[in-house]
C-alpha cells in the first residue's frame, strides 16, 4: 500500500484545531479540547456504532492527510528529543510514514442522534477534518500493559511554560464563553507544553506566535519560561 492508496475513509474527526502547529503532540494532553466524529457515506449508519457507549475510550485510526504528498522520512528528530537527535522512524509516532496513517486514544463522551449520528469525544491530537480510517474500544486488559516501557517516552510530558493572559485576552474569553466554553483551559493544557519548534526553546524568543483554535487566532509569546496570551481575535476561514 503506498501513500496513493489509502483505506477507505469511515469518517471525519471535527475538532478545535483548523491547522497542524496548534495540535498537541500526543492524544490525551489537551483533555478539554472535545471532537466530533462523524461517519460518511455507507458507514453513516447508527447500527454499525450499536454497543460503542459501553466502552469508555476508543482507538481511531486516521490519514496524516496534511502529509500526503510529502515522501516518508527513514530517520526523524523527534521533538521529545529536543530535535537534535535522529531516530529511525519506525522507533517514533513521526507522521511521515510510509502509509500516513496514525493511531490516537480519546476519550468517548457522548453518542448522539440529533441533529445527525456523531461520536463526542476529547483528547484528540488530530487536525479538523482529518479522515478516520477505522474506529475500535479501547479495551483496559490487554491494551493497557502494565509492564511496558518506553526509553524515549518514559512518562507523560509535565508542563514546561506557565499561561498568563492579557487584560484583552481576558476580556474576550469573558465575553465569547457561551460561544467557546473551556476556551481558557484549552489554550492554557495547549500552551504550557511550549508549542514552539524545539530549535526556538534553546535561545532567547522574542517572537509572537499565533496558534488557531476554533476560528480564533490566539496570539502570544514567551519569556521566561512564560507564556503571556496578548490578544485573541476572530479570523474568516
Amino acid at each position: 500500500m503506498t501513500n496513493s492508496q489509502m483505506p477507505f475513509t469511515i469518517a471525519h474527526i471535527h475538532t478545535p484545531y483548523p491547522e497542524k502547529f496548534s495540535v498537541p503532540r500526543q492524544p490525551g494532553l489537551a483533555t478539554h479540547a472535545e471532537g466530533i466524529i462523524r461517519p460518511c457515506g455507507d458507514y453513516d449508519h447508527a447500527a454499525a456504532f450499536k454497543g460503542i457507549e459501553q466502552h469508555s475510550h476508543l482507538w481511531l485510526l486516521f490519514e496524516f492527510h496534511h502529509n500526503s504528498s510529502a515522501t516518508w522520512q527513514a530517520q526523524v528528530r523527534p521533538p521529545r528529543l529536543g530535535g537534535n537527535q535522529k531516530l529511525g522512524v519506525f522507533a517514533t509516532r513521526s507522521p511521515f510514514r510510509p502509509n500516513n496513517i496514525g493511531l490516537s486514544a480519546v476519550k468517548l463522551l457522548a453518542v448522539k442522534h440529533e441533529p445527525y449520528f456523531h461520536l463526542v469525544v476529547a483528547g484528540a491530537d488530530l487536525v479538523d477534518g482529518t479522515p478516520i480510517i477505522d474506529i475500535k474500544p479501547y479495551i483496559p486488559y490487554c491494551d493497557a500493559i502494565d509492564d511496558a516501557t518506553s526509553a524515549l517516552a518514559p512518562e507523560a510530558p509535565a508542563p514546561s511554560l506557565s499561561v498568563t493572559f492579557s487584560a484583552s485576552a481576558d476580556d474576550f474569553i469573558t465575553q465569547c464563553n457561551d460561544s467557546y466554553p473551556q476556551l481558557r483551559d484549552l489554550i492554557q493544557e495547549l500552551l504550557c507544553f511550549d508549542a514552539r519548534p524545539a530549535y526556538k526553546k534553546q535561545k532567547t524568543d522574542s517572537k509572537m506566535y499565533a496558534s488557531r483554535l476554533y476560528d480564533l487566532d490566539i496570539h502570544w509569546h514567551v519569556r521566561d519560561d512564560q507564556v503571556t496570551v496578548e490578544k485573541i481575535v476572530s479570523y474568516c476561514r
